[in-house]
């Protein structure tokens, strides 16, 4: 008998998982905000202002934006360690910099469902 990834876990586990989504993902959360505490005050103030904007406009949900925020935190932690200004690193236009870091990563699935219904409802509009 095959077992799968959720056979080890507890009944109470497996339901807190369908509530809250997979409890690693949070682990790595919590490591990431960690790692983000420890930066120099510029450059913690910057990397919570584009985790900010991600959280709101970014690609990506679940996994993916654990793997976004894990190498938002690795940008920052070099760039602190390499003395690179906040302006060097962001450049003179930020909403660019974060959509072109933001593009690297999927879109999430409630983003592409929200995508997918509004081309749906144009096409359906239009008569396509």
């Amino acid at each position: 008998m095959a077992t799968g990834p959720d056979e080890s876990k507890s009944r109470y586990l497996q339901y807190l998982e369908k509530v809250t989504g997979p409890l690693e993902d949070k682990r790595r959360y919590r490591q990431y905000k960690a790692r983000v505490k420890q930066l120099p005050e510029s450059y913690r103030t910057a990397a919570e202002a584009m985790e900010r904007y991600l959280m709101l406009l970014g690609p990506a949900d679940g996994a993916g934006a654990m793997a976004m925020y894990e190498d938002l935190a690795d940008l920052f932690e070099q760039s602190a360690a390499d003395g690179t200004p906040i302006r060097d690193l962001f450049g003179d236009d930020p909403v660019e910099f974060v959509e072109a870091f933001a593009a690297n990563y999927p879109l999430g699935q409630w983003r592409s469902r929200v995508r997918n219904r509004l081309i749906s409802a144009i096409e359906r509009a239009a008569g396509e």
